[in-house]
């Protein structure tokens, strides 16, 4: 597939929309809409056989959600470009909405948020020996809710619908990977 031409239909400071007309290998013409956002960072906060959640109000759901820590830099990161590496996203996300800060942080990988739809990616980290600190969450998250939930709940809330983030489940199930066993305990 060629793209032959493109243009801007929407921006604001999080997103830009735009179209792309390609021409296909057959020689047919279409067009491909795409959403580009930053990327982000997504930080499983691990200890004691558990996870630090955040749940918070999701406007395009119309509901509250959990899902593990994540973000990307602030408001204009898509037109200036990222702000630092994606380990520093990673610790600045983790310590910004639960006010947890990492003694160590693995990279666990690197994903496609929607790659039919979007060029956001993310970045998967586990973070461990966590110390509490104050939180710095934006105006935005101001109704967020941090807890620990043990895996085992984590799980419960997995299998009967309470945990639903789609990025957050990757994440998990590249934690489950790299542990190799299914019954491994989570490190930390």
């Amino acid at each position: 597939m060629r793209t032959t031409g493109s243009r801007e239909i929407y921006r604001n400071p999080w997103i830009r929309l735009r179209e792309d007309t390609v021409e296909r290998a057959d020689g047919s013409t279409g067009v491909y809409s795409v959403v580009e956002k930053p990327h982000f960072a997504i930080v499983l906060a691990a200890e004691r056989d558990g996870f630090w959640l955040v749940e918070q109000f999701r406007h395009p759901l119309g509901r509250r959600a959990w899902e593990f820590p994540q973000g990307t830099w602030s408001a204009g990161a898509l037109a200036a470009g990222d702000d630092g590496t994606p380990e520093e996203l990673a610790r600045a996300e983790l310590a910004e909405e639960t006010g947890l800060r990492a003694g160590r942080l693995e990279h666990l990988g690197h994903l496609d948020l929607a790659p039919g739809l979007s060029t956001q990616e993310f970045d998967v980290w586990l973070a461990t020996d966590l110390t509490p600190g104050p939180t710095a969450r934006e105006a935005t998250e101001a109704d967020m809710v941090t807890a620990f939930v043990p895996e085992t709940e984590l799980r419960a809330m997995v299998a009967d619908g309470r945990f639903t983030d789609g990025p957050s489940l990757a994440a998990y199930a590249l934690l489950l990977l790299s542990r190799g066993a299914p019954g491994a305990t989570v490190a930390g």
